[in-house]
């Protein structure tokens, strides 16, 4: 497994209540359907992760509900520079999925920006959501 962008900035300065919290508001975003999946040109991994595990929306919430503040890795500041000031949030989770009729247990990547709407209240945007193709090593575990 090779390590993607080496030279990104991990932020480790969290608390375990920082990211119930984070994690609070994450999964109140997720269940009132204020989130989204990356699934464009860009997120083809995204794309094909879900197609080959057959990951339909119920799926996708019931794994993104499941996250614990000890699935948490790191936080890495946005690479794109109008969005520098966002802090994206890196977890990686174990399900069991159908990998076209055999079960596998699969660690998922997952990576969340959470922005905070005008209007109140925040909007989730899962930017990477796909099989964990490299080392992972968790901040609470």
């Amino acid at each position: 497994m090779s390590s993607k962008n080496p030279n990104t900035h991990k932020i480790l300065d969290f608390s375990s209540d920082d990211i119930k919290n984070y994690l609070d508001m994450f999964r109140k975003c997720v269940l009132e359907g204020r989130y989204s999946i990356a699934k464009n040109e860009n997120r083809l991994e995204n794309m094909n992760f879900i197609e080959d595990y057959k990951v339909n929306s119920k799926r996708e919430k019931e794994i993104l509900l499941d996250l614990q503040y000890d699935d948490f890795c790191y936080a890495v500041k946005n690479e794109k520079i109008n969005y520098a000031h966002e802090i994206l949030y890196v977890f990686c989770k174990q399900h069991e999925l159908d990998f076209w009729g055999e079960l596998e247990n699969v660690d998922i990547y997952i990576k969340v920006n959470m922005i905070e709407l005008k209007s109140g209240g925040a909007r989730a945007f899962v930017v990477s959501f796909h099989k964990r193709n490299f080392e992972m090593t968790y901040l609470f575990r």
